[in-house]
């Protein structure tokens, strides 16, 4: 399998980088990628961290070292980035000016440079207020995934389907889709999961796909989430912010993407290719101390399994199948568990935090919990 033809040369980056970061093996990210491991060592080999897309070029005449340059060519240089990219500021232009041409010029500058050009406006200058957010410590600890808001099209609708890695804000998914239906997503994760492996946990809102208004019950998308060995978490009801580091993707995207019209789904898709590189590989982000998505991710060591494993539950658990209506049968009384499960296996155990109650498992992850004196 050849290299896919959303830019050669930013999916070797994307592999020597993932490479160097561990995780998965040499000979299961070659396999993810669909390429030799003779073509991934020779990459790997032919890779510069300060010349990145230059080593990686088949053929490159790009020096080392850029020529002194005069303000006047300085100040040509921040506005060709700032056309390129209309949304960026003056700590993300003099970050990359230095990091690529080896322009070394001070954020102050780059801003009063656009300024005087009349590219940026006087409330844009301000920084915000800076806060804390939580975040996991490792990669693939937790991905976060929703949809953004839908706009239309010329013909037909959108509905951005994305997926963020908690640790490294790293875009694992960016997919143009005709609607917000379970199997979309599942056919969206899927080629997510072989490229970059499993993570232990995602969370999500409670609404469909994903859940129901309360999260209380599985839907076929969880139910194969859970079967994978991933754990599935949802927001807090009317607290989109659980989902913060997606939220603030999704501005980016609106502000980097979305300003302009789109003929059709295609279209949008190859927008979203064009662009899903700069923003993982290229564009520094202030949260990660103007590092790059992909300085801080690691491709999971997980791999996606293509064959779904079985369900197994310990000897001490009572396990009950999930009949055509999503119930069981406990105490000679009906109970309802997911529509989703019909003809799997769940089990039931003694709850050790709460007295008097079951606690109901699918695989690993507990999915509701039953009072005995309700029963």
């Amino acid at each position: 399998m050849a290299w896919k033809e959303t830019s050669v040369v930013e999916q070797r980056l994307e592999f020597v980088v993932l490479a160097s970061r561990g995780g998965a093996s040499m000979a299961e990210l070659c396999r993810r990628f669909g390429i030799s491991r003779k073509s991934g060592y020779k990459w790997l080999g032919r890779y510069d961290e300060q010349q990145a897309q230059a080593s990686l070029s088949d053929a490159s005449r790009r020096p080392r070292t850029s020529p002194l340059r005069s303000p006047a060519a300085i100040e040509e240089q921040v506005v060709q980035v700032r056309h390129a990219h209309p949304a960026w500021g003056g700590r993300k232009i003099a970050h990359v000016l230095g990091r690529d041409q080896d322009v070394q010029v001070a954020p102050s500058t780059v801003t009063s440079i656009l300024r005087r050009h009349g590219l940026i406006e006087e409330a844009a200058s301000t920084a915000a207020t800076p806060w804390q957010r939580f975040e996991h410590e490792t990669p693939n600890s937790l991905w976060q995934m929703d949809f953004k808001g839908h706009f239309a099209l010329h013909r037909g609708r959108c509905h951005p389907l994305t997926v963020i890695d908690d640790h490294s804000r790293y875009n694992l998914v960016l997919q143009a889709c005709g609607n917000e239906q379970g199997t979309t997503v599942q056919a969206a994760l899927r080629e997510a999961f072989r490229r970059y492996g499993l993570p232990r946990r995602m969370n999500t809102d409670n609404g469909q796909p994903w859940g129901d208004s309360g999260g209380r019950y599985l839907t076929a998308l969880g139910a194969w989430l859970v079967r994978l060995g991933i754990s599935v978490s949802h927001s807090t009801p009317l607290h989109p912010q659980t989902n913060g580091k997606d939220e603030r993707f999704h501005r980016t995207l609106k502000a980097e993407v979305l300003l302009r019209s789109f003929a059709d789904l295609g279209e949008c898709q190859s927008a979203f290719d064009r662009w899903r590189p700069i923003y993982n590989q290229h564009r520094p982000h202030e949260a990660l101390a103007m590092q790059t998505p992909v300085q801080r991710y690691a491709p999971s060591p997980v791999a996606y399994p293509e064959v779904l494993p079985g369900i197994e539950y310990g000897p001490q658990d009572k396990v009950r199948r999930v009949c055509k209506a999503g119930r069981i049968s406990i105490l000679g009384k009906s109970v309802f568990i997911s529509n989703a499960l019909h003809g799997l296996p769940v089990a039931l155990r003694q709850s050790t935090n709460t007295p008097d109650a079951l606690d109901v498992y699918f695989c690993h992850q507990r999915i509701k919990q039953l009072m005995l004196q309700e029963l």
